[in-house]
């Protein structure tokens, strides 16, 4: 299986099942769009016209060759007979520090932090409960880690500040690393939080979403004030003290503010240099939900940041844009490849009150409580059904050229928008294709080939 595409005149293709990218001129272009349908002497024929007979020679035994190596039309040799790892090793959690926030985003899917349920703070207790549930369930894995999350986590700064040193400790005891994450929207991140997160090697998750009038407007204060300005300044502060674990400005889009890529210029220019900025995922009836309309003006958009990157890279101001950060040569490990993220098995999320579930996204759902850190986990059939949510059981993603990059699309959003796991988003699928052709073709331009 191939991929052809062309961006800005250069004519891209992507063997599938290999993972070599070729960058083509237009007789070999020509040759690869119909090389499964016709033979030999059907392709000179149909290119004669256009092309030398010397020429169509010599192109087509560069093709036979680069078939014959595997570098073109290879065959998938994963897909037959494939299982999934059978180990049960949790190497990562999920730890919701709250269950409250300091904002009112309108598109938060946490319902203003609290998961259809009711506000809460994680306890010391259950915290440790987690931390000790991580370790034990890590089996003979050396590194792991937590986020903590919420809500706003840093409503429970002072469980937070207790938490970190205990997990450590404990890590060290059973010859573990433990990694930290906080994910926060920064209205609480002040000096003496920021000097705990840096002193703690603690990577941080800042979420911003670009513009004043894009933040305002998304990303108010539960009396209905703007949040850019403190949250601002205080991820600017931050960030010039260059954090050792390093940081991620995340941001979210919607139909309010289709232009993104000028709201990635914007924490450019603030002097963000590692951004995150994701598609909107909301019901079809939410005015900031994006419309059929909108498709081809986001595919404009992400092909006018991609230019946007290279010229900043082309200027020695690279900005490391993690949607389109792709690794040509091998890519993650192969389960991640077919099953994603891990949610579900791998990766699970804690509440306050220590209820496990698959992934943040389905907190609160009762039909995926998976058990709680203090008693383990009790939902085997739950986990085994994640288990089996690898792209060669998605019928959408068998015949799929990007299916080794989005590893078959988020879970959560396949159930919430067609109620099974193994159906993908339609949408985050047309995006992320996008996304994808923006990222190998950078790739290209950096590397030389065109």
């Amino acid at each position: 299986m191939i991929h052809r595409y062309e961006f800005d005149g250069v004519k891209i293709v992507l063997d599938v099942h290999s993972g070599s990218v070729h960058v083509v001129d237009e007789l070999v272009w020509d040759i690869l769009g119909d090389y499964q349908l016709l033979t030999r002497e059907e392709l000179e024929q149909k290119l004669a016209d256009k092309y030398s007979p010397s020429e169509i020679k010599q192109a087509l035994e560069e093709v036979k060759s680069l078939v014959d190596e595997g570098f073109l039309f290879s065959t998938d040799p994963h897909q037959e007979g494939y299982q999934p790892r059978r180990d049960k090793v949790v190497k990562a959690l999920c730890l919701h520090a709250a269950h409250d926030c300091n904002l009112r985003c309108k598109y938060c899917f946490a319902g203003e932090g609290k998961f259809g349920g009711p506000t809460g703070l994680l306890s010391e207790d259950i915290g440790r409960a987690a931390i000790d549930f991580l370790i034990q369930q890590s089996a003979n894995r050396k590194h792991i880690e937590i986020d903590f999350f919420g809500g706003e986590p840093l409503l429970n700064f002072k469980v937070i500040k207790k938490l970190v040193p205990y997990g450590r400790e404990r890590a060290k005891e059973a010859g573990k690393e433990l990694k930290y994450t906080v994910t926060t929207n920064g209205v609480l991140l002040n000096q003496e939080v920021q000097q705990f997160l840096i002193e703690n090697q603690m990577a941080a998750v800042l979420s911003l979403d670009g513009r004043p009038e894009v933040q305002n407007r998304m990303r108010p204060a539960p009396s209905g004030r703007g949040s850019y300005d403190k949250v601002v300044n205080a991820f600017k502060d931050y960030v010039q003290l260059q954090p050792p674990a390093g940081y991620y400005i995340r941001g979210t889009f919607t139909r309010h503010n289709l232009d993104f890529s000028q709201d990635v210029s914007h924490m450019a220019e603030l002097g963000f240099k590692d951004v995150s900025v994701e598609p909107v995922v909301a019901d079809y009836d939410a005015d900031y939900a994006f419309k059929e309309e909108d498709i081809p003006v986001i595919m404009e958009e992400y092909e006018n940041l991609t230019r946007q990157l290279l010229a900043r890279i082309n200027a020695g101001e690279p900005l490391n844009f993690f949607h389109f950060n792709i690794d040509l040569n091998g890519g993650p490990c192969l389960p991640k490849r077919l099953s994603g993220c891990g949610a579900g098995y791998e990766y699970l999320a804690v509440t306050p009150e220590g209820d496990l579930y698959p992934c943040h996204q389905f907190v609160g759902k009762p039909e995926f409580l998976l058990g709680n850190v203090k008693d383990g986990i009790h939902g085997q059939e739950i986990i085994e059904e994640f288990r089996q949510a690898h792209i060669y059981n998605k019928k959408e993603c068998i015949d799929c050229w990007a299916k080794f990059y989005c590893s078959g699309g988020c879970h959560a959003n396949a159930h919430a928008f067609n109620n099974d796991m193994l159906k993908p988003y339609q949408l985050g699928c047309l995006l992320a294709k996008k996304r994808f052709e923006c990222a190998i073709y950078l790739k290209v331009k950096q590397s030389g080939l065109a």
